[in-house]
């Protein structure tokens, strides 16, 4: 959708800014957190993020790790080259299908995985627990609402240099 001139908002979209500097300040915020916690243990926050994601899970393929964290394949690859090197991650070919690669925690990286005892999101799921119920499925309907639409955008080729309305198509 465009972005609409000062001059031309209305209390409606006024409020959609307060709405949009509120999820800014959560995805900051949960950033800083997760950064913070990462760094007490000699990792990025994207290190933290993968050790915490492969815990529970054992095995995890490199696509499904880039979709998770909504990350080009290349970048997680950068990312895993590390933790490899460092000895945290094992990548092993799958063997249905070899152009798949799964990750999966090295035993330094099960060790280090299992001493970060701060869930980074740990804030922000206390905060959504404390919601009322009806609060609670409100916000859920919504967020994914919005996740399913900025999926359909951004599938559709959409840039934010885009001058296409995109709930119109039509010039903005």
């Amino acid at each position: 959708m465009p972005v609409k001139p000062a001059a031309a908002r209305t209390p409606k979209t006024a409020d959609l800014d307060a709405v949009l500097e509120a999820m800014i300040f959560l995805y900051s915020e949960s950033r800083r957190v997760t950064r913070t916690v990462a760094e007490k243990y000699g990792l990025t926050g994207s290190q933290l993020l993968v050790l915490k994601m492969l815990e529970p899970k054992g095995r995890i393929s490199l696509s499904e790790l880039s979709e998770r964290i909504r990350a080009k394949n290349s970048t997680v690859t950068g990312i895993i080259d590390r933790m490899e090197r460092d000895g945290l991650v094992l990548r092993r070919r799958s063997d249905e299908d070899r152009r798949v690669v799964h990750l999966e925690l090295a035993p330094k990286g099960k060790k280090l995985a299992a001493g970060v005892k701060v869930d980074p999101m740990r804030l922000f799921r206390a905060l959504l627990e404390d919601l009322p119920a009806r609060d609670a499925v409100e916000l859920e309907r919504i967020v994914l609402q919005m996740q399913r639409r900025v999926r359909e955008v951004l599938a559709s080729g959409w840039t934010p240099e885009d001058p296409r309305d995109q709930t119109t198509d039509k010039p903005a």
